[in-house]
């Protein structure tokens, strides 16, 4: 196998939840130049509309599944209606997410079990459902996507950060679990990069932003189009032997 062809995934079907925008958006781009027909999972039917129609301008095909990610039979109809669109899924990638952005003493119980139903629970819940296709045939990839509060506390979204450190924990024994299978869990750990959640943090809390910039050593936020990299190397024949690992796309920030 030459080096470029372990990048190739002509042929492999990605499902990437939270896929019709943002960095869900950017990552399902970079799997479809890398040759990978994509489904676009999410809840707005509209928005994952027009992200197939810039997909399928790669020239591979793509299709939407409508998904509440809170909602086990709707994680099942996902799978299912992605393997009746292209008989496999060769790719999961577990993107979707939801923040509360308040002190912990402010936020309700309802609060917390929402962050937690779609950042973590649903990871699990997709992840199980992709494992007997997967496992049948004979490999799979399955990437979750983290967060630098994977590693660093916060003030303002316990809930958010809770999730996404449990994710790592959840990467890590998905990993151990499915190795015998071939079947490779790896976390990407996104630094600073603006999207929907993020674009209200300039506004919101100018300082909280400035102060963000100053611990970035690249010296600026992440574009949506740089996570391309790290998910098509994890989903591809490069990083067979690359499991378990929670990788920091973040501009040097958890360095700092």
């Amino acid at each position: 196998m030459s080096d470029l062809t372990m990048f190739d995934l002509t042929g492999k079907v990605a499902v990437v939840t939270g896929g019709n925008g943002g960095l869900g958006l950017g990552m399902a781009m970079g799997l479809a130049n890398a040759g990978a027909n994509i489904v676009v999972a999410a809840r707005n039917k509209q928005k994952s509309d027009q992200a197939v129609t810039e997909i399928q301008a790669t020239g591979v095909k793509a299709v939407t599944v409508t998904v509440d990610m809170t909602k086990e039979e709707d994680i099942r109809r996902m799978v299912e209606e992605s393997l009746n669109a292209f008989g496999q899924i060769d790719i999961l990638v577990n993107n979707a997410g939801v923040s509360v952005r308040k002190q912990p003493q402010e936020i309700s119980a309802q609060e917390w079990d929402d962050v937690l139903d779609v950042n973590l629970r649903a990871v699990f819940l997709a992840s199980k459902e992709v494992y007997p296709n997967m496992k049948s045939q004979g490999a799979g990839k399955i990437i979750n996507i983290g967060s630098m509060y994977s590693i660093f506390g916060s003030d303002w979204v316990a809930p958010y950060s809770a999730s996404k450190g449990g994710l790592v924990q959840l990467t890590k024994s998905l990993a151990v679990a499915w190795a015998s299978d071939n079947i490779q869990v790896n976390a990407i750990l996104p630094g600073w990069f603006m999207t929907e959640l993020t674009s209200v943090i300039p506004v919101r809390d100018p300082a909280r932003y400035e102060n963000i910039n100053r611990r970035i050593p690249l010296g600026r936020w992440g574009d949506a189009a740089e996570l391309r990299g790290a998910a098509v190397f994890l989903a591809s024949q490069a990083s067979t032997y690359v499991t378990g690992s929670a990788l920091s796309v973040d501009g040097g920030y958890s360095s700092a």
